[in-house]
């Protein structure tokens, strides 16, 4: 007998399910992810890089619909459009450097989802990373680069490393941004964003899900 591919392994987990509530949210939210990402993949040059993120789509898709359908987050959804939902701060969250030295010193782990402020021309966000290097002094966040554990990048000095709180983690989910202070539309997620929110411990933010 053939392995089954994970594609198929997700189809059979997703048809366990007992309830007709949870198979519906599941094909809403593939359906959603699929209507993001495919006219975003229209405009990628690369053929052979496309053909890739072509045949990976399904895989993370249905992982990612899985994951948010089983799982706990403490987060309204919009399964139509794939979004998490949450009321947003009047101000953005604020850079502390002895609360993130205080946390990033004593819970830096590799895996560990994380927040990051970023303040550039145009406006306010908070984006989730997750870290896959850590050293005795610094840390390093798979897309955003390394930060020493005060939180302040070694490589861009208009973002900053908070500390993990359930306020600050809901407002990256939920993509909340703010323009001179003031909040404007918060910003679709990316899959690989989604993915990292689904994989948040909310149950204790200083550990990464096992």
């Amino acid at each position: 007998m053939s392995k089954p591919t994970p594609q198929s392994e997700h189809s059979q987990q997703a048809e366990i399910w007992q309830t007709d509530a949870e198979r519906a949210l599941y094909a809403q939210l593939c359906n959603a992810f699929y209507a993001r990402e495919i006219p975003r993949l229209v405009d990628e040059p690369d053929t052979a890089r496309l053909k890739r993120l072509l045949a990976s789509l399904p895989y993370y898709i249905e992982r990612l619909a899985m994951r948010i359908v089983s799982g706990d987050a403490p987060l309204k959804l919009d399964s139509q459009n794939g979004s998490w939902l949450e009321k947003q701060k009047t101000t953005p969250p604020v850079y502390n450097k002895k609360d993130s030295k205080d946390f990033y010193s004593q819970h830096a782990k590799r895996g560990l989802i994380v927040p990051v402020l970023i303040n550039d021309e145009q406006c306010t966000t908070v984006r989730i990373d997750s870290l896959d290097q850590v050293s005795d002094n610094k840390v390093h966040c798979n897309e955003l680069g390394w930060f020493d554990t005060s939180g302040e990048s070694l490589e861009n000095t208009h973002i900053q490393l908070l500390k993990p709180a359930k306020a600050v983690m809901a407002a990256a989910c939920c993509g909340h941004q703010w323009q001179y202070n003031k909040r404007i539309t918060p910003k679709r997620l990316s899959l690989r964003e989604m993915l990292l929110a689904s994989n948040i411990n909310w149950r204790n933010l200083k550990r990464p899900l096992t």
